[in-house]
């Protein structure tokens, strides 16, 4: 996060392993361990300007999901960023390090609560588990991705990969 901002960043992750890793990497200027479902419990309302969850909704079970949306929605004052598989994408955990999915979100969805939404990452098809490209050779099935996203998946995310999902709060 630290190169798209010159504002204080707090981090939040529940996986103690992760959020030592962004420490060591320099990525936020404050760390705390806590478990997003609760995320008013650790911060009050209107305490940010904006709250960032990347890769993080499709982890909880969809009401867990849902109350993150709306938590994050008190917790910001100018805009809230959902970062998201296009809908559910299996994906296993790997040693307890809270990396299964649980829950999809979709571009209808999310524009449905208020949220402007682009796709990202290419095509859905091309992308299997971790949003790794399936086919071989890798290289070309990488840039085919990369057109397409650029050519048409950007502007119709329901056919894409992942979604990049905004709400200005300010309006």
């Amino acid at each position: 996060m630290r190169f798209l901002s010159s504002g204080y960043l707090t981090g939040v992750d529940g996986y103690a392993p992760a959020l030592e890793q962004a420490r060591v990497l320099g990525t936020h200027d404050e760390y705390v361990t806590g478990d997003v479902r609760t995320i008013l419990q650790l911060f009050a309302e209107k305490r940010f300007d904006g709250c960032v969850a990347l890769d993080v909704i499709e982890h909880l079970p969809k009401p867990d999901g849902l109350r993150l949306l709306k938590e994050m929605e008190a917790l910001a004052r100018k805009k809230v960023i959902f970062f998201t598989p296009n809908g559910f994408m299996p994906q296993k955990s790997k040693d307890g390090d809270l990396q299964e999915h649980l829950s999809g979100w979709t571009a209808d969805e999310m524009r449905s609560r208020g949220y402007r939404v682009l796709g990202m990452y290419g095509p859905k098809w091309i992308r299997g588990e971790y949003a790794n490209v399936k086919y071989r050779p890798r290289a070309l099935w990488v840039l085919i991705s990369i057109s397409c996203h650029y050519l048409r998946t950007r502007r119709h995310p329901e056919k894409a990969a992942a979604i990049y999902c905004v709400r200005d709060l300010t309006k």
